[in-house]
């Protein structure tokens, strides 16, 4: 297939600049994932289209401050020329939390040997690695371990490109889940952002059952496609770990014939990746470079909670194949109509 068959036109100003007023106040389509029927509704009914057999599944990773800027450290250098440059921390690459992977902008001005300095005083030098030749990466070593606590004196939270403004406080509570609870993502697992604990109640309330699972986002999920044949996009690989009880959990809902319903297209892609050919998951970690597109036969999951996406992306791809090309297109035109707002503050999608 071709990258352009995942196109749409959208106008600029439907993209989310900003989160909602009210958590959880978004639009909702709910869209047939066999006929592509479209209904317009709110995520207030969200608990009325769901039935009480349903397994839902969540992402519980928690978005790193992974956004760091850096000066080089240049001898004898006018104090004045000072060279800044934006790092984005994706996944440590040593037990000792002092070697980490990073993405970052003009990076063939960065060559091993350089030496940044950071917010808290802290130095990192680039060191030769033989993937990030010719790419966007770059591998940074410390003489310290970066912790938790590192990225809070020294990141910013990593709103995506499509949103153009600096973070504010409003993005710390905003830019994460009510739910998040293991650090690691370089990206919020967004469709989780609609839900809020007075839905989690409403949801109880009718017996919908929910476990939840880890997939530690990196911008892997989200880097342009720019293979023309999408068959020769290669995805960057991502950490997963399903605990033992959510992995019982799916199995006695296949098993019973009950529908496991995905929030999120990191939930897809975990459920997928560790699911045999009936839809039986394995507990555990794991990593995943997985890519879903149409003529992927889906084992595991049945439904699909998730937000709008961008033209030509992965993601776009992937709900494409999970409801059809024609009926994903059809709906997101729908969506543009209706001045649905897209992308990670965007509305959502009830897909089943």
């Amino acid at each position: 297939m071709k990258l352009s068959d995942f196109n749409f036109d959208l106008p600029s100003e439907l993209i989310a600049q900003k989160p909602s007023g009210v958590r959880g106040q978004d639009n909702l389509m709910l869209l047939g994932r066999k006929d592509g029927k479209i209904q317009d509704l709110r995520m207030d009914d969200l608990p009325d289209l769901i039935s009480p057999d349903t397994l839902m599944v969540f992402n519980n990773s928690k978005v790193r401050r992974s956004r760091c800027y850096g000066i080089k450290i240049v001898e004898d250098a006018d104090e004045r020329a000072k060279i800044e440059r934006e790092f984005m921390f994706l996944n440590q690459m040593s037990a000792d939390l002092k070697i980490w992977h990073t993405m970052v902008r003009n990076a063939k001005k960065i060559k091993p040997g350089n030496k940044y300095c950071f917010n808290d005083g802290s130095v990192g030098t680039i060191i030769p690695n033989e993937r990030d030749e010719g790419s966007e990466f770059r591998t940074i070593s410390f003489d310290s371990p970066l912790d938790d606590d590192w990225f809070l004196r020294n990141g910013h939270i990593p709103l995506p490109p499509y949103i153009r403004r600096e973070d504010d406080d409003t993005d710390s509570e905003r830019y994460q889940t009510i739910y998040a609870k293991e650090t690691g993502s370089s990206a919020c697992p967004t469709a989780g952002l609609h839900f809020t604990d007075e839905m989690f109640k409403r949801l109880d309330a009718k017996g919908i059952e929910r476990c939840f699972l880890t997939l530690h986002v990196g911008l892997g999920t989200f880097l342009p496609v720019r293979a023309e044949n999408i068959e020769d996009h290669k995805m960057h690989e991502e950490v997963y770990t399903i605990p033992f009880d959510t992995a019982e959990k799916i199995n006695r809902a296949k098993k019973e014939g009950r529908p496991v319903l995905a929030v999120g297209t990191t939930s897809v892609r975990t459920l997928e990746s560790a699911s045999d050919e009936n839809g039986f998951v394995k507990g555990g970690s794991s990593s995943t470079h997985i890519f879903m597109y149409p003529g992927y036969k889906f084992k595991c999951v049945d439904q699909m909670f998730t937000n709008f996406h961008t033209p030509e992306s992965t993601l776009i791809m992937l709900v494409s194949a999970f409801a059809g090309r024609e009926n994903i297109l059809n709906a997101y035109s729908h969506a543009v109509d209706k001045k649905y707002h897209f992308f990670s503050y965007g509305d959502c999608m009830l897909i089943k």
